[in-house]
């Protein structure tokens, strides 16, 4: 697929390779391409929780790690997508955010351990690089919807320019 975005708009539509929260039919889609090692992505993260509290949305992390000034951000991206595997997505994500400042080996398989996946699997999938495919086609698809950084954010298929601000992401999602 050659077409890409002016950076506007979503371009890869939501499909059950992504991970979700809430349901796909709800009135406001959120997705974020986003790298764990990024403290911008880190305060989205706190803003999204934030706002999730307040409203119902489908909320969509795809990964986009920028590993040429992340070096843990490509491995972080596997260690979640190994967790998807065994259906402890979110619960990956959420420890990786809130530790953003340890994501070397020795901490993926700690939080791995503290979510109880089956740790020989998640070893396996972590130094087979089984998950390393899905993570470079969510930065595919982030980039032909004009992605180069992180966070971004598209609400309802339109990219947010807004400020980092809790009150105005919630605005431009309710308006």
């Amino acid at each position: 697929m050659s077409q890409t975005s002016d950076g506007d708009g979503l371009l890869i539509p939501i499909s059950k390779y992504d991970n979700i929260q809430g349901t796909r039919d709800a009135q406001i889609i959120l997705v974020e391409y986003g790298d764990y090692q990024c403290l911008s992505c880190g305060e989205v993260h706190r803003m999204i929780q934030e706002i999730q509290q307040q409203i119902q949305l489908c909320f969509v992390f795809r990964h986009f790690p920028r590993i040429h000034i992340h070096f843990q951000a490509q491995k972080a991206a596997e260690a979640a997508e190994a967790a998807a595997a065994q259906n402890k997505f979110w619960q990956m994500h959420n420890l990786l955010f809130e530790n953003q400042y340890a994501l070397n080996n020795g901490h993926l398989l700690e939080y791995a351990n503290e979510i109880q996946l089956d740790i020989n699997r998640f070893l396996q999938d972590m130094t087979g690089h089984v998950h390393a495919e899905r993570v470079a086609q969510s930065i595919q698809g982030g980039i032909q919807s004009g992605v180069s950084n992180t966070p971004a954010l598209f609400i309802n298929g339109v990219r947010y320019r807004d400020a980092w601000d809790t009150e105005r992401l919630l605005a431009a999602m309710l308006d």
